[in-house]
């Protein structure tokens, strides 16, 4: 079964930690051991994982994507948001991560991130449990 995370995004391009509504999400499947999918169907939205203990490194992964594409660049996209697309396409859509004895199996630093780059917007993410 596919669970659906609800977020509500406040600002124009941000990320959300969103590592602990997942292992929720996980305890209540009571799924031991098996695989953790995260997929964002939106295509100026991303998923990744990064370190979760220096908001700092977030931040500058942000900045320097930015930077690399930005928002008022030439683009024949004429929404005004082609930057998001493409901002989505180089961070990705989705993510894999085992599940161990009930449990994200993680790095020590690493963290889910939701990155929002054409808010602020009510968005999903949808988590699927695969019992291993």
């Amino acid at each position: 079964m596919i669970k659906i995370l609800p977020l509500k995004t406040g600002q124009r391009i941000e990320v959300v930690n969103i590592t602990s509504r997942i292992q929720h999400i996980i305890k209540d499947s009571a799924v031991d051991n098996g695989l953790c999918c995260v997929y964002v169907p939106h295509t100026t939205a991303g998923i990744t994982i990064n370190e979760g203990a220096d908001p700092d490194v977030m931040e500058d992964v942000l900045n320097k994507l930015n930077e690399l594409v930005p928002q008022s660049a030439y683009y024949l996209h004429t929404e005004g948001n082609a930057d998001a697309h493409i901002k989505s396409i180089l961070v990705g859509s989705s993510v894999a991560v085992p599940v161990e004895h009930g449990a994200l199996s993680l790095g020590t630093w690493q963290s889910i991130f939701f990155c929002e780059f054409d808010g602020p917007r009510s968005r999903k993410v949808l988590v699927k449990i695969v019992k291993g």
